[in-house]
């Protein structure tokens, strides 16, 4: 059963991974959302029976292409702050598990659709952030 068939647009608490990527230069990883068409980090929502690392480690794949061997929590962000509508009109009150990937290989493919665009940018020179990511970054880089 398909939840936003049953419950349409009206607001859910959604819980999901964003994904910190740093390049070798200390860059961060960014992606230019289709839906959105706004910078965030690659990430999404949580599937049935997966645990938060496990969704970090799927939607990195899926939004991006690459792999990472091992992640570690960084913190977890929750409250009005992270209230998501989207062009569709869905609403979201997001629960993110924010984690970094190390030891990342593979080449951007973008697989799902979700991405227009990847690009690292280093830490003193990024575009503007959709407000969600900018509170999950909040107080965790420095360039």
């Amino acid at each position: 059963m398909d939840l936003r068939e049953t419950v349409g647009s009206r607001p859910l608490v959604m819980a999901g991974a964003g994904v910190i990527v740093r390049n070798e230069f200390g860059n961060l990883l960014l992606q230019l959302r289709a839906d959105t068409k706004d910078w965030g980090l690659p990430g999404g929502a949580l599937e049935l029976g997966e645990s938060l690392e496990d969704t970090a480690r799927r939607e990195l794949f899926e939004e991006t292409g690459l792999h990472a061997e091992r992640f570690s929590f960084l913190r977890m962000c929750s409250g009005p702050e992270f209230y998501a509508k989207y062009p569709n009109g869905d609403e979201v009150y997001n629960v993110i598990s924010v984690y970094e990937a190390y030891d990342v290989s593979g080449e951007f493919t973008m697989l799902d659709g979700e991405s227009l665009d990847l690009r690292y940018f280093p830490l003193d020179d990024l575009p503007e952030l959709n407000h969600i990511t900018q509170k999950m970054l909040s107080g965790l880089l420095t360039p």
